[in-house]
């Protein structure tokens, strides 16, 4: 099976890299090429002809680093791995060994193969894409690095990829049996978890008495502390599997570093063995993964739908705005799963607490207000980028589209309506915690611009939001060719220069867009100020909405004969 494996992946990069080369007769493909070459080079390449310039000072600022600081590293990266570790397990995701592709399932699933072999041949091909990462690892260490630290920070990141991609597989398999029948399969697969928590508790005590006899102590020497306390006694036992995954970062050559390196692949194999010693669950997990890809390709590029009833019933008679609106609610009730939003908000929740432990005491308000303020950025700036629920996602469905006897521009506008209300009411949602919490995390200023500021980037999101979202859409009928369908990317070099091409133009042209209502808001902003001072921010927030809000009318009704023209051949089917 060694040899088959070795000949598949050599066959699969060979006939991949094929098709990257042949598409870049295409002129967008040609571009996005030539665009996505040129970041990889400033962003690297030039980079590092820059640092090695500057060499000497990047010696002098790594040697002003503690030296206890860089004795603690292990310990301190081990306690993140080990968190990571535990809130694997109630995380929504699953280990993408055992994501096989459709050619993988009919050739290799009926062929006289053991289960086992199959996870080895998976593990074998994602070794590329891990080799690349380590490989970025240390080409990005660090400018005044030689080259052959370089290698020894590469093979060390490329070990603790193995193990975390190991150990999420042996979590995924695991998991399967948490909910089991049998007895003796459920306390199997609790055992890791029941450790995992155990040994967590057991270093989270141990720093937390080490922070009781020092609560002065802040910034790096708390780091300092918790390492320190974290390498002592039972802590140092049960926290040792983690920190060895990590001790190679840290050493120096040669007798620590190969000393360090060993340790880890005595952790890695041991979760290597922890992963095929699981295969009467594997067993089941593979035939899952066989009939889950089998409802793929039998309903390739749609969503799966899981029918629950609504308390929204669509009216018979309104604007046919209203029912694209209705349509994209019930995407998303339908399609999301509510327990891993819960999932993820209580990680977010238990990370915040964690991580306000060790601080004052109105840390944990502190770290709040800051992640709330962080993700209301987030979703005004980036949420029209990841909420596809438009035109984006339903132009596979254009000839259905086509069919309905709407408006045009009403179209347009019912497409961005429900992502739109969805992102603006998410980023009011996260702006009245940081606007509760403002007066921790931004002490310094005065209660006046606090509350002015929030109350005016209130208003200004939802043109914030409806503009990115009219651009975005407005390109996916321009230029239906360039924008992939639903949530599946294209990838290659090519592909990532189209992205950067897309949301640089995205940029540009959101710049353009409220250029105007910022000059109107600036003038009103300049007038009143003297007045009524902050609270001037809000009436210029406001008229700076209305411009844009009348810019986002006219763009949809211009975009509405664009999408009559719209050729249904001209959308290119995603890879």
């Amino acid at each position: 099976m060694l040899g088959a494996s070795l000949y598949i992946i050599v066959c699969s990069a060979r006939n991949r890299v094929r098709v990257r080369l042949r598409r870049l007769r295409e002129p967008r493909y040609l571009v996005g090429g030539l665009v996505g070459a040129a970041y990889i080079y400033f962003s690297f390449f030039a980079r590092y002809r820059v640092g090695r310039r500057s060499a000497s000072a990047g010696r002098v600022r790594q040697a002003q680093i503690p030296a206890s600081l860089r004795a603690a590293g292990p310990a301190l990266v081990g306690i993140l791995f080990m968190v990571l570790a535990a809130f694997s397990w109630i995380m929504p995701f699953d280990s993408g060994l055992l994501d096989f592709s459709d050619a993988e399932v009919q050739f290799l699933f009926p062929a006289p193969v053991p289960r086992r072999q199959l996870l080895l041949h998976r593990l074998l091909r994602s070794q590329i894409g891990m080799l690349f990462g380590a490989a970025v690892v240390g080409f990005g260490a660090g400018f005044t690095l030689s080259g052959w630290t370089r290698l020894r920070v590469a093979v060390a990141a490329w070990l603790m990829s193995l193990a975390l991609k190991l150990y999420f597989t042996g979590v995924t398999l695991a998991r399967t049996r948490l909910a089991a029948r049998d007895t003796r399969s459920r306390g199997v697969a609790w055992t890791p978890l029941a450790i995992l928590t155990t040994a967590l508790t057991v270093v989270f005590a141990a720093m937390w008495r080490e922070y009781q006899a020092a609560p002065h102590l802040r910034g790096l020497d708390v780091m300092i502390l918790a390492g320190r306390a974290s390498m002592t006694g039972i802590a140092g036992i049960v926290l040792w599997p983690f920190a060895a995954l990590t001790a190679p970062m840290f050493a120096v050559w040669p007798l620590p570093y190969l000393a360090s390196l060993g340790g880890a692949l005595l952790v890695t194999a041991a979760l290597g063995a922890w992963v095929i010693a699981s295969d009467g669950v594997f067993q089941e997990a593979t035939a899952e993964v066989a009939a889950r890809r089998g409802q793929q390709s039998a309903t390739a590029g749609t969503a799966r739908y899981k029918v629950r009833s609504s308390s929204w019933a669509l009216a018979s008679l309104g604007r046919p705005e209203l029912a694209f609106a209705w349509k994209g609610a019930m995407q998303t009730t339908r399609t999301v799963d509510k327990r891993s939003i819960a999932r993820i908000v209580a990680l977010f929740f238990a990370v915040a607490v964690a991580s306000a432990s060790f601080g004052r005491s109105a840390a944990p308000a502190a770290i709040l207000g800051a992640f709330s303020l962080m993700a209301t950025v987030f979703m005004i700036v980036l949420g029209p980028q990841v909420l596809r629920s438009d035109m984006r996602e339903d132009l596979a469905h254009l000839a259905m589209l086509r069919t309905w006897p709407i408006k045009a521009s009403a179209v347009v506008r019912g497409e961005l309506l429900w992502p739109g209300a969805l992102i603006t009411v998410s980023a009011w949602t996260t702006l009245a915690v940081a606007a509760y919490l403002s007066g921790i995390t931004l002490g310094d200023v005065s209660i006046g611009l606090r509350l002015s500021g929030a109350a005016a980037l209130a208003f200004i999101a939802p043109s914030l939001v409806f503009a990115q979202l009219t651009i975005l859409n407005a390109i996916a009928l321009l230029f239906p060719a360039w924008v992939p369908l639903g949530s599946q990317r294209a990838r290659g070099l090519d592909a990532m220069g189209q992205r950067l091409i897309m949301m640089g133009g995205t940029w540009l042209l959101m710049a353009v867009a409220l250029l105007p209502g910022a000059i109107v808001g600036g003038i009103i902003w300049f007038a009143l100020r003297l007045f009524i001072g902050h609270a001037a921010l809000i009436p210029a927030a406001v008229v700076c909405t209305v411009i844009v809000g009348i810019e986002v009318l006219l763009a949809t009704e211009a975009l509405g004969p664009v999408y009559e023209r719209l050729d249904v051949m001209a959308v290119e089917k995603a890879e």
